[in-house]
């Protein structure tokens, strides 16, 4: 990787610099001069070509079936990858809770509800293959992230926290990790 900014990084590839949107989190996990394997989608417009940019495989298949949705571009897919991962996807589709995508920014509630009625059955083997699955949208760690949001902590930091002390002690309930998320971001974390 030559260089990153935001949501962009320009990975060289055999002397090329090609420019790819990634997710923040691909991004912050990326290394200037350090060797990346970055699952891809190249989206062929009549005046653009862009590609996008994954950690996992999942990753790349669940963005191809969010742009299958209609309303739902790369960049708004993007979104919603940098907000949930495949598993949490897949959870809350099988649920049927569009409330997950309405917090995605560019997602409203008619999108949002598209998205859950597209993708039903289609997403059942992230369900079993992504680890952050076993997470159901009624966990812990999930109502832990929603009150501590609504707190105002930033959202990225809330989910390193709250993971962070879930894989410590396993099956606390959401009133006791939000105490101990407190207790880490303290008040200076509010935004």
């Amino acid at each position: 990787m030559l260089w990153a900014s935001g949501g962009t990084v320009i990975v060289d590839v055999g002397g090329v610099g090609y420019a790819v949107a990634v997710t923040p989190d691909l991004a912050l996990g990326l290394r200037i001069g350090a060797e990346a394997l970055i699952h891809t989608a190249l989206i062929v417009r009549e005046d653009d070509l862009s590609l996008y940019g994954f950690a996992s495989r999942d990753e790349l298949e669940v963005f191809d079936l969010l742009r299958g949705v209609t309303g739902v571009g790369p960049k708004s897919a993007l979104g919603v990858l940098a907000a949930m991962a495949p598993g949490e996807i897949a959870a809350a589709v099988s649920v049927e809770d569009d409330a997950a995508f309405r917090r995605v920014s560019g997602i409203g509630p008619k999108t949002a509800k598209l998205i859950v009625v597209s993708l039903a059955g289609k997403l059942t083997a992230f369900t079993v293959s992504t680890p952050s699955s076993a997470r159901t949208h009624g966990s812990a760690e999930v109502q832990a992230r929603i009150a501590l949001e609504g707190l105002g902590f930033p959202e990225r930091r809330v989910r390193e926290v709250v993971d962070e002390l879930a894989s410590d002690a396993a099956d606390q309930p959401a009133q006791e990790l939000i105490r101990q998320a407190l207790a880490v971001l303290g008040p200076a974390g509010v935004r």
